[in-house]
């Protein structure tokens, strides 16, 4: 499978939403290397993911998911600016090594969304372990005023709805990040993640790259 070449990114932009526990990275992957990944997702081909609902003990799913594992993909794009962003953030004496070769692409169609929930850390041997959760989004409000090319990916219209939203003490809202193209979030998962959910898609298509960022 080949995926778009990524330039390094200098000088990225950081918003700490809540800390170090939630921060999101602007243009992160640029316009064209955000749609280069979603022609490459939907040539992988997306198989529906879905849950038995909150009455069955699990949060509700509805979304397209496909994913790979590729080790290559993961250190490029830990490279490309993700390292420098997590230079400075330890996680109980542990320090981040690298991205999850497991890179998952999820596609949100018109009417779905995930319902409220937590992330949980992987264990990936070796003393290894993920503590945060990377999202990229792949579709969204554009980065810039120029046009969108939407017809190049299928798409008649622009994305609306979809925003992630956290949570905290008493169900209060922590942050609520609308997808906007080419954008990074990361937050902390495990035991400390926040409830959060991904909210339903009124128009468009939501598309996005997810990954975890791994502490030895």
């Amino acid at each position: 499978m080949e995926f778009p070449a990524i330039k390094p990114k200098h000088k990225l932009q950081l918003n700490y939403l809540k800390g170090n526990d939630l921060i999101t990275v602007p243009n992160f992957f640029t316009s064209s290397e955000s749609k280069a990944f979603i022609k490459s997702a939907e040539s992988l081909g997306f198989t529906h993911q879905g849950s038995l609902g909150p009455a069955k003990g699990e949060a509700f799913r509805d979304n397209d998911r496909t994913s790979v594992n590729d080790p290559n993909l993961a250190e490029i794009i830990w490279e490309s600016g993700l390292d420098k962003l997590f230079e400075d953030i330890k996680i109980r004496g542990r320090v981040a090594v690298g991205l999850n070769p497991n890179i998952r692409f999820y596609r949100y169609k018109v009417g779905q969304h995930f319902g409220r929930h937590i992330d949980e850390s992987v264990d990936l041997g070796d003393g290894k372990l993920t503590h945060y959760t990377l999202l990229i989004y792949l579709s969204g409000s554009p980065q810039s005023k120029g046009k969108t090319d939407l017809k190049s990916l299928g798409n008649t219209e622009p994305l609306v709805g979809g925003e992630t939203v956290f949570y905290g003490s008493r169900n209060s809202v922590v942050a609520e990040v609308a997808p906007v193209e080419g954008m990074a979030l990361v937050h902390i998962h495990g035991d400390k993640c926040m409830l959060h959910e991904a909210r339903n898609v009124t128009k468009g298509v939501k598309y996005v790259f997810r990954s975890d960022v791994v502490f030895a």
